[in-house]
């Protein structure tokens, strides 16, 4: 290794190790469920997005096994040059029914929707408004797209309908988009989309919404967007494939005309090979028992009350989520690292999240109960929450 480059590695690493922001990768054994092993030890796993389960669902798993007989284990190249298999048509078909729009993509990743849709679209005659805590993946697409982004202050509607206003009339930019998430990540709260999608009309911004989190949880499973009823007034409506649907991937959902265009100058999708037909064919099944039953949502909403509820009773800070999805809000970046490793000694999984993914102070453990979780493993959660922050000075 050259000496700049051993120099400059070994300064960044230690300065987030003595910081507490250096974040340790752990080793799962096995499956990743309701419970994983971790160095031998069982714990109950609340780090996981996999919201319904789905990623050890049996029907799932033969889908991807019958896919794998059938068309084998990869999809060969790139669509443009191979060929689409007939098990991506079928998914597309399924997820733009799904998302109540007339067509759909799909691509490799979450992140790689963000990537593709906003670059092939934007571009630095246009101006993006982007909500302050969207996910990573929007900043590095915004940027990727070299248009001017406007940050807005998070879920702030009078911030937005003034810069829209400023944007729009400085007649600088040919187009004007406006991103958010659906569900933001973090902090379990949802995008104000009636109020958003009102500015944008008044204003001909383009609407973009990454559901990423949404999926599967919001809208008795078909998403933020159907959970406020405006499929037909949102352009773009991204997610991912990796999360309450269980497997990888990512998907854009909008018009036929949009679907095409991206499909001829999207780079991921030009570029990089399609999704595996084992992958392809799991996903799809998994999209059509959420289009066929709310049981595995239902679940997760109730496991979600319940140890909302359970946390706040012992006197954690767990913000003001509107989703399943439960913060509990420490603050100072090293205790929180150590709350984290104390809960996974007493066995329960549940890791910090400090700086850059959220802003200094305030760090977390962000806790995911899913529909695999039952309530004997929420109650041992709970405990094992209360002793460790008795200890620590968390709780008095």
């Amino acid at each position: 290794m050259t000496k700049a480059l051993n120099e400059f590695l070994e300064s960044n690493l230690k300065e987030l190790k003595d910081n507490g922001l250096y974040n340790e990768i752990n080793v799962v054994e096995g499956a990743n469920g309701a419970e994983i092993t971790i160095d031998g030890r069982k714990m109950i796993n609340l780090s996981s997005n996999n919201y319904l389960g789905l990623a050890t669902n049996e029907t799932l798993k033969q889908a991807a096994k019958s896919a794998v007989d059938s068309h084998g284990v990869g999809a060969g190249a790139v669509r443009t040059i191979n060929g689409t298999l007939d098990l991506h048509v079928e998914l597309e078909e399924t997820l733009a029914k799904f998302k109540g729009t007339e067509a759909a993509i799909a691509y490799q990743s979450g992140f790689n929707c963000n990537m593709a849709a906003i670059s092939a679209v934007m571009n630095k005659h246009d101006a993006i408004l982007s909500d302050e805590l969207n996910h990573a993946s929007i900043i590095d697409g915004c940027r990727l797209s070299k248009a001017k982004i406007i940050r807005v202050k998070h879920s702030d509607m009078d911030d937005l309908r003034q810069k829209a206003k400023e944007a729009v009339e400085s007649g600088q930019y040919n187009k004007v988009m406006y991103i958010t998430d659906g569900v933001f990540s973090m902090d379990g709260d949802v995008a104000k989309l009636p109020e958003i999608v009102e500015i944008a009309e008044e204003f001909g911004l383009i609407t973009y919404v990454d559901d990423a989190h949404g999926s599967g949880v919001m809208g008795k499973g078909a998403g933020t967007v159907k959970h406020f009823g405006l499929q037909d007034k949102i352009d773009f409506q991204i997610g991912t494939l990796s999360k309450a649907i269980g497997v990888v991937g990512g998907y854009v959902a909008g018009s036929q005309q949009l679907i095409d265009w991206l499909k001829v100058a999207s780079r991921p999708f030009l570029f990089s090979t399609s999704l595996a037909p084992g992958d392809t064919k799991a996903i799809t099944e998994a999209v059509q028992m959420l289009m066929n039953s709310t049981e595995l949502h239902d679940k997760l909403w109730e496991n979600g009350d319940y140890l909302k509820e359970g946390l706040k009773s012992l006197g954690f800070d767990i913000g003001h989520s509107e989703t399943p999805i439960t913060p509990c809000i420490i603050g100072d970046e090293k205790t929180t690292q150590q709350f984290s490793k104390r809960l996974m000694e007493e066995g329960v999984y549940a890791k910090s999240i400090v700086f850059p993914t959220v802003p200094k102070g305030t760090g977390r453990v962000r806790n995911m109960p899913t529909a695999a979780h039952t309530k004997e493993m929420l109650d041992e959660a709970l405990k094992v929450y209360e002793k460790v922050g008795k200890e620590l000075g968390v709780l008095s």
